[in-house]
């Protein structure tokens, strides 16, 4: 009897034995790369390195069933900051950072902010409200569709856009004739007072003010501190342009369909939650970085609110101009998000210096 059960006893101990390494190479392993053109002193990529990566890995090491290889690569390895877009595109990357102010043609949807300025310089109210704006138009997708792309969130990575110059600017017609850097539609606002803009990047606008291709920039406190920024541009005119959505994490839309869906489900969710982590880490330094930028020499004018309404008068209405042209040229729906856009704004207590949806 016990001969008997020494045979059934070590077959079976076997069996367990041979079962072990399908057990242990039951986890699947998903390589990943990640790209921006920015480097990881930038906060939203700093966050992503930080918080998004880290946070995704804990979540699905709660089902042990898969696990990401991150390949990271940023400040140009892969891509410079114009090229993640097209990056993603390609699959030069799979997932990544795209500016989408940079690309107001192809995605003019995200930049809807950037075309009613003067409007809220809260980055938590207007990425909620560009996301659930994407949630309820799927145009904000479709945009996304012909990069070959799946846009998972949209966020902001500016507190409020001001102007930053070498020289003292004590009023807005002090900028006629300056040469002034901005990135996308926020170049618009400059015309209005005659400023003439000239076209360049974060990592670029430190080089661009000190060999004096430009005499300042549209950019954010932060961003000053962060690039040094303050070294060059001393003078802050705080114009209270506002924020806009400048960001989207994106994933290739082939690399997207190949993943598993608890993989597609917890970068869903993690992205969201690093939307609204980058919001916090937004205004938190927001106070700090103007706090740094006196301590460093800077000096501050700051508009009365008359001065705001008369710079946002001396505009055309650039918002609902957008409008029309993306209804005519890409048959969205654009004055109807337009008009969803500025009353959700209102909605959470926002005080538009212009109404642009409605002239």
């Amino acid at each position: 009897m016990n001969r008997i059960l020494a045979i059934l006893r070590y077959p079976a101990i076997a069996l367990a034995l041979a079962l072990l390494p399908a057990v242990a190479s039951a986890q699947q392993v998903i390589k990943l790369t990640a790209i921006d053109g920015y480097p990881p002193r930038a906060l939203w990529v700093k966050v992503f390195i930080e918080y998004f990566i880290p946070e995704v890995d804990k979540r699905l090491a709660a089902s042990g069933k898969y696990k990401i290889d991150w390949q990271q690569a940023w400040g140009g390895q892969i891509v410079k900051p114009r090229g993640v877009l097209d990056g993603l595109k390609n699959k030069l990357g799979d997932i990544g950072v795209v500016t989408t102010v940079f690309h107001a043609s192809k995605l003019p949807l995200n930049n809807l902010p950037y075309y009613t300025p003067f409007s809220s310089r809260n980055p938590r109210i207007v990425a909620r409200v560009i996301d659930s704006l994407m949630e309820q138009f799927p145009e904000f997708q479709k945009q996304f569709d012909a990069q070959n792309q799946v846009v998972l969130t949209n966020y902001s990575s500016i507190d409020n856009y001001g102007v930053f110059t070498k020289e003292p600017a004590q009023n807005p017609a002090d900028l006629k004739g300056r040469k002034i850097l901005a990135a996308g539609p926020n170049a618009l606002y400059l015309k209005a007072v005659g400023a003439v803009n000239v076209l360049g990047n974060l990592t670029s606008y430190y080089n661009d003010m000190k060999t004096g291709v430009a005499d300042g920039t549209v950019i954010w406190p932060e961003a000053t501190i962060t690039f040094k920024l303050v070294e060059v541009a001393p003078y802050y005119m705080e114009t209270d342009f506002g924020t806009g959505v400048n960001k989207s994490i994106a994933v290739n839309k082939e690399v997207w369909a190949s993943l598993p869906a608890e993989v597609k489900k917890v970068l869903k969710e993690v992205a969201v939650d690093y939307r609204e982590r980058m919001a916090q880490a937004t205004l938190d330094l927001a106070d700090v970085s103007i706090k740094k930028f006196k301590a460093a020499g800077g000096k501050i004018r700051v508009l009365s609110e008359a001065e705001k309404k008369q710079w946002a008068d001396m505009m055309p209405n650039i918002a609902m101009d957008l409008a029309k042209d993306v209804e005519k040229r890409d048959g969205y729906p654009a004055t109807k998000i337009l008009a969803a856009y500025m009353s959700a704004l209102r909605a959470a207590g926002e005080k538009p210096v212009r109404n642009w949806d409605k002239e």
